[in-house]
């Protein structure tokens, strides 16, 4: 098998079971030997700021030297992002032949009428493919809220983290700051450590500490608006957070929270024995760069490209642009899933922009170009539809100079798609 049938064999898997649970995926992993069982954990859930938490921690824990795996979801630039160890992704032929072995334990169930999604296929490939490379921690990051999310066949973390929380997947997790918090409070275990983002809804928070003290787990609240700013750019943030002197090259007053949330992770499992100095930290979280979250593509002309397509990512974005781009002309370009709250996280950001292009992220779930400029409207007197990434790109680069600044923000599948059109632009090529 090749690496693009692999990819287009998981594709052809659901995405969504035909109902939750965690039956599915614990039959699998039995039949492929169970590779869960040989690794340990740090297991992470939330709505914002997961991918960051991630990154972070991975990065402190492979600086420590630690073999550290990372699972991911959703990838921006390649598949295979989602498959990682220490920052290297799993090698093409690898990815392929795992698949072309797990794939008759997927044929046997779907004969006995129990259907394996792709998030389920992904994460069973993930796991055998650390267990094998004899990771000494996998750090894993939920796919769809946590209490059923595949990820939580796991026996338990060594720590849990709920990042910040915000009202996204409702028609899945529920439509109040409650229900979804107990969704992603499901990956808690007894006894377990949790570590949680301070700044949650306070209907949110409550059912955090509600569930930690149910299930006598060490709850520890990671309050990053304590850190002590040292100085902070358009290039990242420097600062000292419990005692940690730390720099992250992530944009943005959330990023010191998110990076807040990943020192407490750290500093536990230094608590339970993993041998990770404040040095190791420091250097981790320093090298840490992250596609689509913020991410300064250019500095002249000044292009940034954010995958904001939720009311609190659009929050923390609007604050960053407006502490960071200050008197500059802004643009934007952005594009949309409709079964997202476009009007919330639009109202945030779209009375910033002197001018708006709209286009369509290639996902069947896309909101149109023109409807978006109709949500758009009332915040933004010039605003063009455009029928294509490039050609929304195109025209908004056109126009922009030196006291101006290009924002793309919108669908990760957007972001996907203008980062290599903004990559290939900077090298020339078009």
């Amino acid at each position: 098998m090749t690496y693009c049938e692999a990819v287009e064999r998981i594709n052809s898997l659901l995405a969504f079971g035909i109902k939750p649970g965690l039956e599915r995926i614990k039959e699998l992993m039995e039949r492929i030997g169970s590779p869960d069982k040989k690794l340990r954990y740090v297991h992470i859930a939330g709505t914002n700021g997961k991918g960051s938490t991630c990154a972070l921690i991975s990065s402190a824990l492979s600086s420590a030297g630690y073999k550290t795996g990372t699972f991911i979801s959703p990838y921006v630039l390649e598949f295979r992002e989602r498959f990682m160890i220490d920052g290297e992704m799993i090698p093409e032929q690898t990815l392929a032949d795992i698949v072309e072995e797990l794939w008759g334990a997927v044929e046997d169930m779907k004969g006995c009428g129990r259907i394996i999604t792709e998030f389920e296929f992904v994460f069973a490939v993930a796991v055998t493919w650390y267990a094998r490379e004899k990771c000494d921690i996998v750090v894993l990051e939920t796919g769809l809220g946590g209490r059923f999310d595949a990820t939580n066949m796991i026996d338990r973390a060594m720590a849990d983290i709920i990042t910040s929380i915000s009202l996204d997947h409702t028609a899945v997790l529920g439509d109040t700051y409650a229900k979804i918090a107990f969704e992603k409070c499901g990956i808690l275990r007894e006894n377990g450590s949790c570590i949680a983002y301070a700044r949650q809804e306070k209907e949110a928070m409550e059912v955090i500490e509600n569930t930690a003290q149910r299930l006598g787990c060490r709850l520890i609240i990671a309050d990053g608006d304590k850190a002590e700013i040292i100085s902070s750019d358009i290039s990242g943030t420097e600062f000292v957070y419990n005692g940690l002197k730390l720099r992250i090259r992530l944009i943005g007053d959330h990023q010191v929270r998110n990076a807040a949330v990943a020192a407490e992770a750290l500093l536990e499992l230094r608590r339970q024995g993993l041998s990770v100095s404040d040095e190791d930290i420091a250097r981790g979280f320093a090298e840490v760069s992250f596609p689509a979250r913020l991410e300064l593509m250019s500095e002249k002309p000044l292009i940034l490209l954010d995958g904001a397509h939720n009311p609190d990512g659009a929050r923390a974005l609007s604050d960053a642009v407006k502490k960071h781009l200050c008197g500059k002309r802004l643009v934007a370009v952005t594009g949309m899933l409709a079964d997202k709250d476009t009007g919330t996280s639009l109202s945030y950001l779209a009375p910033l922009f002197e001018k708006i292009f709209t286009t369509e992220p290639d996902n069947p779930r896309k909101m149109t170009a023109q409807k978006l400029k109709e949500v758009i409207a009332p915040c933004c007197d010039d605003i063009t539809a455009c029928k294509s990434a490039e050609e929304a790109f195109v025209k908004a680069y056109a126009g922009l100079d030196d006291n101006s600044a290009l924002v793309i923000f919108g669908s990760l599948y957007l972001a996907s798609e203008m980062r290599k059109i903004i990559l290939k632009k900077l090298s020339g090529e078009c």
